[in-house]
């Protein structure tokens, strides 16, 4: 028997559309007073949602005349209209759900929409797709509307260098496949400075073929590895070095350069054993006068110590 209260409010999924079709209404309204401005006058109105954005009015705020303004931006750069079923789709995303929408329906098209509207928040837009073609595709093609409103694109992709990558990241829009980013999230993570970042703030994302990209390419781990080095004379002269160390006599003893803890089954330097084994690296050569074992420089060095003891 069907529920009687469904019957008269609509279902969930009735009652969304209803609420979301009532600001396409207002971006309709919009459409003929963005049409009488001139080229200038809507590549200046970027500008102007971003002094309103930062005055305190939120994105939802200047969502209508946003996308009414991209919408002409689309007939007047690329010769294309969004239709309402787009405009809608764009709200979908924008509020961070899933739009389900059949091939050639124009979900590129209907992205531009709400990536414009986050870009405002000065905060770079990252649009993933499946694979480097996409990417460099969509780029081009969406680049003519965001170009159009003022707005630079970025395409990051496998085989650029870290300043290449830094200046995709600076833009507005940024292209990418899913690994892409995933990789230079985890290289940010093990960045020394900040300097050495790539990613600005992450703020907002659209994701193409979500069930691919988030279920099935998701199965797959991303890890990062370094090649390996030949560091066998590293560990020869460190090995020669560790007899040199004495170890704490019992537990309750203060002496000795380094703890064995039988139980835990480790080892650990004392805080003499720190300052005598940097000094017999210095001594060596292997490390600097001025520098320190556990500086983020040295981390290999580290390990090598770490390892002999």
């Amino acid at each position: 028997m069907a529920n009687p209260l469904k019957m008269i409010f609509g279902s969930r999924n009735d009652r969304v559309l209803r609420r979301i079709k009532k600001t396409v209404k207002k971006i309709n309204a919009l459409e003929e007073d963005i049409q009488a401005l001139d080229n200038d006058a809507i590549r200046a109105k970027t500008q102007e949602f971003r002094d309103r954005y930062q005055a305190g009015e939120s994105l939802d705020d200047l969502l209508p005349e946003a996308f009414a303004v991209v919408r002409e931006g689309g007939v007047r750069a690329m010769g294309m209209r969004h239709f309402d079923v787009q405009l809608i789709g764009g709200v979908v995303l924008h509020e961070g759900n899933v739009a389900e929408m059949r091939t050639g329906e124009g979900k590129t098209l209907v992205a531009t929409l709400p990536a414009y509207l986050n870009a405002l928040s000065g905060n770079s837009v990252h649009l993933i797709t499946v694979n480097d073609y996409l990417a460099s595709r969509d780029a081009a093609w969406m680049g003519k509307l965001y170009n159009f409103l003022g707005l630079e694109v970025g395409v990051v992709k496998a085989g650029q260098s870290q300043e290449e990558k830094r200046t995709a990241y600076s833009a507005d829009i940024v292209y990418g496949t899913n690994n892409e980013f995933g990789f230079d999230y985890l290289r940010d993570n093990m960045a020394f400075s900040m300097a050495d970042k790539m990613q600005g703030q992450l703020a907002f994302a659209i994701v193409d073929e979500v069930d691919s990209i988030l279920i099935d390419e998701a199965r797959t781990p991303l890890i990062i590895s370094g090649a390996a080095e030949d560091s066998s004379e590293l560990y020869r002269k460190i090995n020669k070095l560790i007899p040199k160390l004495a170890p704490r006599s019992g537990e309750e003893a203060e002496d000795g350069d380094f703890v064995i803890d039988e139980k835990q089954r480790t080892v650990e330097l004392t805080e003499d054993g720190h300052e005598q084994i940097e000094t017999m690296l210095i001594d060596e050569g292997l490390l600097a006068s001025d520098d320190s074992l556990y500086a983020s420089t040295n981390l290999g060095l580290l390990h090598h110590v770490n390892a002999a003891l």
